[in-house]
């Protein structure tokens, strides 16, 4: 099911609505930066580069920014070095920068709200000055959310890859980008015709009769049957280049197919009873697939 934009608000403020400071600030911060054009995530996951994951509390995807609302929990030593760790893994996973507030004193007591007030409205200020500035230097996307889903910017760009996020909330979207024509298609898997590729729709994640699991690098597949027994249809998935598009739920629960790259199967970790594909390209150019 894909929600429309007012229910994606919606279901974006649910995810914090226990957390009085974050929903107080992070509500504060849309409502006064009013701007459509800038996407916004609450709960933003991370994944770094070696698999470890992260939720930042507010995330500018199109302005590669997030920001951190610290609590009384983030004022001891060890937390402070836990806090720089995650910093560092989660800009180098990114290359976005990191924006801070801190809403307790030197005693661990709240601030007053006044002073909260005059930090969100700072960095608010700080928020429209770098739009202003990916504006100039034409790096801005406005935030169009009934085109997140769709294809067409991506065969209008020529090429789909990892690092932008590429989701579809169909089998038939992610497929337009690979020439299908047709209409609903529910199958796990659609050869491009007069080519050794396809495109796959796996869930990566133990289901009624496989036993699919992703690296935490994201570069390796590994597909086993659930009782362990010989899998017959190796043969076929080896001969294929393969576009995967991991079936999942994102954040707010909807249902999604998520590009993860072009994978290839590994003739040396494969046997009769597990398949092993390997990631060899993080951007497919869907020219020169010449469809």
């Amino acid at each position: 099911m894909k929600f429309s934009k007012d229910e994606y608000t919606l279901r974006n403020f649910s995810k914090i609505q226990h957390k009085k400071w974050e929903l107080y600030i992070i509500t504060r911060i849309i409502h006064f930066l009013n701007d459509s054009e800038i996407e916004y995530v609450c709960q933003q996951l991370i994944k770094t580069r070696d698999g470890k994951r992260y939720l930042t509390d507010l995330c500018f995807p199109s302005l590669k920014l997030y920001y951190e609302i610290d609590e009384a929990q983030h004022g001891s030593d060890q937390h402070k070095i836990k806090d720089e760790h995650r910093q560092r893994e989660i800009i180098d996973a990114t290359d976005f920068i990191e924006k801070r507030i801190t809403v307790f004193d030197k005693n661990k007591n709240d601030r007053n709200i006044k002073e909260i007030n005059n930090e969100i409205d700072e960095f608010i200020d700080f928020i429209k000055k770098r739009k202003k500035n990916f504006i100039s230097k034409d790096n801005f996307i406005p935030w169009d959310y009934e085109t997140k889903f769709s294809p067409a910017p991506h065969i209008k760009r020529g090429y789909i890859d990892v690092k932008d996020n590429v989701v579809f909330s169909n089998h038939r979207d992610a497929l337009r980008c690979f020439g299908y024509k047709g209409g609903h298609f529910q199958q796990a898997v659609w050869k491009i015709k007069g080519t050794s590729k396809g495109v796959w729709f796996p869930k990566l994640y133990k289901n009624s009769t496989w036993n699919n699991s992703l690296s935490d690098d994201f570069k390796k597949i590994i597909m086993r049957k659930n009782d362990n027994s010989k899998i017959t249809s190796r043969h076929d998935k080896q001969k294929y280049e393969w576009f995967v598009f991991a079936h999942y739920k994102d954040l707010l629960g909807q249902i999604v197919y998520k590009f993860l790259g072009e994978f290839h199967t590994s003739l040396e970790e494969t046997s009769v009873y597990q398949l092993v594909l390997t990631r060899k390209k993080t951007r497919i150019h869907l020219k020169d697939l010449n469809l």
